[in-house]
C-alpha cells in the first residue's frame, strides 16, 4: 500500500515539483495539494494523508502555527520544507520542537533543479516519517516541558575515506573524559533533551549530528540557550574543555586530536563518509584513537547506520559506549545497527541517557 501524502506549500511551482519527485517513487502517492493552511486543514479531514509536507512560511497562518495547531488537534507525520537560510533553520527547530519529523531544505533560487538534486532524500524521508509513531515525540515533548539527507546512488564512503584505521597505543587514563555524541533523524531534538540535563561541570562533549550547512551555527546557538554547558559551533584548533560542547558544522567533518596534554577539535573537508559529512564514523574513530579508554560514545536516534562502525572502534579501544533504544527513538536505524554488531551492549530510553553519561564520567 502506498504512502499517502498531502504537500501543503504556498509555492506552484515547489508543488509541482514536489509532487513530481514523490509520485515518482513507487511506494509514495501525492493525494492532494494545499496552497495555505486554511486549504490543508479541509483536505486533511477529506483525504486522511498518511504524511504531511509543509512550507515553514506561508501566508494567511503560518506553518509553525498550523502545525501547533495540528499536533494538538490531529496529530500527523510531518516533514518541514525549510529555506536555507538563518530564519529558516530558526523556524524549522521550533518545528521540530513542536512535533515535525524532519525536515528538507528548499533553495531560495533554481528551485526545480535543486530541489530534484534531493529526490532520494526527499522521498525517503517522507517513507521514515510513514514509519514514526508521533505519540513517541509528545512523550518527548512532555518530559521536556517537565525539565523546563544524501541521494542512494552516491558511493557510500567508510571512514578509511577521512582518517586511515590504524593500531595505536591506548592513551593513558586519566581523569579527564570526553563525551562522543552521534545522532541523525530525531536527533536535533534528542540532543537537546540531553544537553538539558547536562551540569555546567560535565565533561567535554563533541556532536556529529547530520545537518545543512546553514543550519549547524544557529543549531549550536539554540542548544547554547537551553544548556548549563556552553555550547559552540567547533572551530579548528579549538581545545575541547569541561563544561563545552562542539557541535560539528554543517559542511565537514568533525575529529578529536591530541595536542600534548589537551584534546583539541579538528575540522576536515574529506569527502562524505556513508554519504554524510559530518559523519558519525569519522569523528568516532578520531576518539577512539586518540582519546581510547577516556572516551565515552553514544548514538542516538537516527536513520541509516553512520556511527556503528565507529561506535565500535571506540569500544575495541577502551571507551564505554551505549545507544539510545528503540522505543524513545523516532528513528532506530543507528542506534539499532551499533546494538546489533556488538558496539554497545546497553540500550537506554533518551530520558535515562544524560544520567548514564554522567555516571560513567565519575
Amino acid at each position: 500500500m502506498s504512502i499517502k501524502v498531502l504537500i501543503v506549500d504556498d509555492s506552484a511551482l515547489v508543488r509541482q515539483v514536489m509532487t513530481e519527485i514523490l509520485n515518482a517513487d513507487k511506494d509514495i502517492e501525492v493525494i492532494g495539494v494545499a496552497h495555505d493552511p486554511y486549504d490543508a486543514r479541509e483536505k486533511i479531514k477529506k483525504l486522511k494523508p498518511d504524511v504531511l509536507t509543509l512550507d515553514v512560511e506561508m501566508p494567511k497562518m503560518d506553518g509553525i502555527t498550523f502545525l501547533s495547531n495540528l499536533m494538538r488537534l490531529h496529530p500527523l507525520p510531518v516533514v518541514m520544507v525549510s529555506t536555507l537560510t538563518e530564519k529558516g533553520a530558526d523556524i524549522t527547530f521550533e518545528a521540530l520542537d513542536l512535533g515535525a519529523v524532519d525536515f528538507v531544505s528548499k533553495p531560495k533560487i533554481d528551485v526545480a533543479e535543486k530541489l530534484a538534486e534531493y529526490a532520494d532524500e526527499i522521498c525517503n524521508k517522507v517513507k521514515i516519517a510513514s514509519t514514526v509513531n508521533v505519540s513517541k515525540i509528545s512523550d518527548r515533548r512532555a518530559r521536556l516541558a517537565n525539565q523546563a539527507g544524501a541521494m542512494d546512488v552516491a558511493p557510500k564512503l567508510s571512514a578509511d575515506a577521512v582518517l586511515e584505521k590504524r593500531k595505536s597505543k591506548r592513551p593513558l587514563k586519566t581523569t579527564e573524559k570526553i563525551i562522543a555524541l552521534g545522532a541523525s533523524t530525531g536527533g536535533t531534538e534528542a540532543i537537546k533533551e540531553v544537553l538539558m540535563a547536562m551540569p555546567a561541570d560535565s565533561p567535554g562533549i563533541v556532536i556529529s549530528q547530520h545537518i545543512p550547512e546553514a543550519f549547524s551555527k544557529p543549531f549550536a546557538k539554540r542548544m547554547d540557550k537551553n544548556s548549563a554547558m556552553t555550547v559552540y559551533e567547533a572551530v579548528d584548533g579549538q581545545q575541547i574543555l569541561p563544561g563545552h560542547v562542539y557541535i560539528a558544522p554543517g559542511n565537514r567533518h568533525l575529529l578529536v586530536e591530541r595536542s600534548g596534554a589537551r584534546y583539541i577539535c579538528r575540522l576536515n573537508d574529506g569527502p562524505p563518509v556513508n554519504r554524510h559529512k559530518p559523519s558519525v564514523d569519522v569523528m568516532f574513530r578520531s576518539v577512539a584513537q586518540n582519546v581510547g579508554p577516556n572516551a565515552i560514545g553514544v548514538i542516538l536516534t537516527g536513520m541509516g547506520d553512520d556511527g556503528a562502525a565507529g561506535l565500535k572502534e571506540m569500544l575495541e579501544n577502551g571507551a564505554s559506549t551505549l545507544v539510545q533504544d528503540e522505543k524513545s527513538s523516532v528513528v532506530w536505524g543507528m542506534p539499532g545497527e551499533a546494538f546489533k554488531i556488538g558496539a554497545a551492549s546497553e540500550q537506554y530510553p533518551l530520558e535515562k541517557i544524560a544520567k548514564e553519561l554522567l555516571k560513567r564520567s565519575e
